[in-house]
């Protein structure tokens, strides 16, 4: 698992890139995508999931080396927030770290699911626990469990960390543990790398995170005793994976030209070789 720091220095082009950009709605286009890119110009605007701020950032800045006129920006609100923001017609995309839900398809909303991430249960580097069953889980969520003495553990509070209302995380992690509505959180936080932090420095905490942004600060548990790697995602062993998703309101083919532009490097081997470095599953 690559270090989160490692990974942040290899987007940073693309973040400082971003963080100039002005998020709107309206992208505009001119000219074609022949000549290397230099006849396309305008804006893909997006907003949604904290866990997918990794891959639109590189994303990000590979489109716009590819297209120096075209400027790509993104806010990182939150999957609900971001749907939401597509839906209201103020950005182009909404990222949704899981499928849309029946509701949000009916309103024009198309998935269209760019990556595959693992999710990861962490706790606090001391912690003995290495493994849980997806039981034990359920039962330390629901509040159940209370002590890791139950599972296999120290004499120690269980501290129950979890993601805010609306994330796209925590949505797909109570459906994929069956635990929707019933989970008993000690917290509740608002991004993937405040979940981090906060289990990193917390005994006895619990948390899940995408397992492309977990670092060394933490431990991560195998889950019915099978590690959460590509191989094991791909192979169906490891139960906790999810899509990523950026969704448009209509097909890709109803966009403007830029965004399609967009959409059609993220197919290319050239998008996809910067899906896989940065540690996402490409769909199969």
């Amino acid at each position: 698992m690559k270090n989160r720091a490692a990974k942040a220095m290899a987007v940073m082009a693309a973040a400082a890139l971003v963080a100039t950009g002005v998020v709107g709605c309206g992208s505009s286009s001119s000219g074609s995508t022949q000549g290397g890119g230099s006849g396309l110009s305008g804006s893909v605007t997006m907003a949604g999931s904290t866990s997918m701020e990794t891959i639109a950032n590189a994303l990000a800045e590979a489109f716009m080396e590819e297209y120096p006129n075209v400027t790509v920006t993104a806010e990182f609100t939150g999957s609900g927030a971001g749907l939401e923001s597509l839906a209201a017609g103020s950005v182009d995309i909404g990222n949704a770290s899981r499928d849309l839900s029946d509701s949000e398809k009916e309103s024009g909303e198309v998935e269209n699911i760019v990556a595959i991430d693992g999710i990861a249960m962490i706790t606090d580097s001391d912690n003995v626990v290495t493994d849980l069953t997806s039981e034990q889980i359920a039962q330390i969520y629901t509040g159940e469990v209370t002590n890791w003495s139950d599972v296999g553990g120290d004499d120690e509070q269980i501290v129950v960390i979890g993601r805010e209302a609306g994330s796209g995380t925590r949505d797909a992690f109570e459906e994929l543990m069956d635990v929707a509505d019933e989970c008993n959180y000690a917290q509740e936080l608002d991004s993937t790398g405040a979940v981090i932090a906060k289990a990193a420095a917390t005994p006895g905490a619990i948390g899940y995170v995408s397992l492309n942004e977990v670092d060394d600060t933490v431990t991560m548990l195998s889950l019915n005793s099978v590690e959460p790697t590509e191989e094991n995602i791909i192979a169906g062993d490891y139960i906790l994976s999810r899509p990523f998703v950026m969704a448009t309101m209509g097909e890709i083919s109803e966009q403007n030209e830029v965004v399609q532009a967009f959409f059609s490097y993220i197919e290319s081997d050239e998008g996809q070789s910067v899906i896989e470095s940065i540690g996402l599953i490409l769909p199969q």
